[in-house]
């Protein structure tokens, strides 16, 4: 784009009757050159980046990156005591919004121990079920989402219920149909079998008398 812009300077033709009419038409071609080219820039930098990131995964699968992932321990304890590791070990496309340890660390010990106690095994499922959504969901698809929904999207979980994504700011911040929010920390870590998104705060049915937020 710049070489042929340059192509239509040097072929200006210093014979025009004045400087005025060089003045108004250099300007005029530099104001649509720069519009163009920023425009075409901005959509190749974009198509190019989601590109690069959709080709970026490793061979580990979600649960694999748990299992390795230090940060992630109580979440994986939590998967192992429900069997929902072996879901996220298949073949498939999952998207995962992760609860850090600092996030379980919300919890008080109290609710911990209820939720691990194998009579409340359904219980501590279903909270977790609000993190897993059956599809692959990238943060630009989140956010296109986002945008085609006017600053709201909604995604089924494998719990059944919806969760809602939403823009505070920079940050996405995602919301049960209870009320309790999240937000992304880290996103697009791309695995074999989908891609995990950490976030802050484990989601919990407020209608379950088990969970109480510190």
């Amino acid at each position: 784009m710049k070489s042929n812009s340059l192509s239509i300077l040097r072929t200006f033709s210093p014979k025009e009757p004045t400087i005025m009419k060089i003045w108004t038409f250099l300007v005029s071609l530099c104001a649509l050159f720069i519009g163009v080219e920023t425009n075409a820039q901005d959509n190749v930098i974009n198509i190019e980046f989601e590109q690069f990131i959709s080709t970026i995964q490793t061979e580990k699968s979600i649960l694999e990156r748990a299992e390795s992932y230090a940060n992630y321990s109580s979440l994986l304890n939590a998967l192992r005591a429900t069997n929902l590791d072996k879901i996220l070990d298949y073949t498939g496309e999952f998207t995962v919004f992760a609860p850090s340890n600092l996030a379980f660390e919300k919890l008080s010990k109290n609710t911990i121990d209820r939720l691990y106690d194998p009579k409340n095994k359904k219980v501590l499922k279903d909270m977790l079920s609000f993190h897993i959504i059956a599809d692959k969901l990238s943060a630009s698809k989140i956010l296109k989402a986002m945008c085609r929904g006017n600053g709201i999207a909604k995604f089924t979980t494998i719990q059944g219920e919806k969760i809602t994504a939403t823009l505070k700011g920079i940050d996405i911040v995602l919301s049960d149909t209870f009320g309790n929010s999240a937000v992304i920390t880290t996103a697009d870590f791309n695995q074999s079998n989908g891609i995990i998104h950490e976030v802050d705060t484990v989601l919990v049915p407020e209608k379950n008398a088990l969970v109480n937020v510190k």
